[in-house]
């Protein structure tokens, strides 16, 4: 996608990777810049490993730190998983639901906010397993967001994708997060090993179901930024576009709707 040309106003932000960039120069740098200076950027991070039992890597986040200031990123957040055990997992994997993890979750992002001097959003993920489990991955997530006082990056496939293999409801999930923590949105496609389980990936269009989750997301929190994932079987740039587009479609309705609401008032 390196080589297309994405036009201005094609699409309201972007986001990448912070591991990716850190420390790229030449040509490469050089076209980041480019992209940095002519639209807003939000970091999503895959390293940060919050969840694990080592030290945070203070290092990485000093990285992170000079990098949003470089490049005037408007947000950094990270998975609420982790990806280390004395050395990279190359996985996200899921923290155990308990309350003791709540608060080692909670510190370690109290520490990389501090040294960010910033909030940080932390994703709600994926997960297919739910070891040594004491609460639920609602009553999970909203603890963390509270005791850590951070913000939310709400993840409307991973809420589709979790309801169908964990059986639980996706609407409740969603009425029952605190909107004013929800700092932005992703959405994205995912795969069906079965009826019963799916799997987040990424490699897909968003699916029917998804859409309609994300308009109920809007309906209940907001409109907000919105990021379409796509990590692989990337299509055409015009293709793509579309699917930005039909996000672009549902959070018009739904500013329309409000603008009617408050022009009655």
């Amino acid at each position: 996608m390196m080589g297309e040309v994405l036009q201005s106003g094609a699409v309201d932000f972007l986001e990448v990777a912070p591991e990716n960039w850190i420390g790229v120069g030449g040509r490469y740098g050089r076209w980041f810049r480019d992209y940095t200076e002519r639209f807003p950027f939000m970091l999503h991070g895959l390293s940060l490993s919050i969840g694990a039992a080592e030290p945070l890597d203070m290092e990485l986040v000093g990285s992170i730190k000079q990098f949003i200031r470089e490049h005037g990123i408007r947000c950094y957040s990270e998975h609420l998983s982790y990806c280390s055990d004395r050395g990279h997992l190359y996985d996200l994997l899921p923290i155990p639901f308990t309350s003791e993890a709540v608060m080692h979750v909670a510190e370690r992002i109290r520490i990389v906010q501090d040294v960010l001097g910033e909030r940080i959003a932390m994703e709600n993920v994926s997960y297919y397993a739910a070891p040594g489990q004491e609460m639920s991955e609602l009553a999970f997530l909203k603890a963390v967001l509270a005791e850590a006082d951070c913000d939310l990056l709400l993840d409307v496939n991973n809420i589709y994708v979790n309801a169908i293999n964990h059986r639980y409801d996706p609407l409740e999930f969603l009425r029952e997060l605190p909107t004013k923590r929800v700092r932005y949105i992703h959405v994205a496609g995912h795969y069906d090993e079965a009826d019963d389980l799916k799997v987040d990936t990424h490699g897909a269009p968003v699916i029917d179901p998804v859409w309609q989750l994300l308009d109920k997301a809007y309906e209940i929190h907001g409109v907000l930024p919105t990021l379409l994932e796509r990590d692989f079987n990337i299509p055409p740039l015009p293709q793509l576009l579309e699917e930005v587009g039909q996000i672009k479609t549902i959070q018009a309705a739904h500013l329309i709707e409000e603008h009617y609401v408050l022009s009655s008032r």
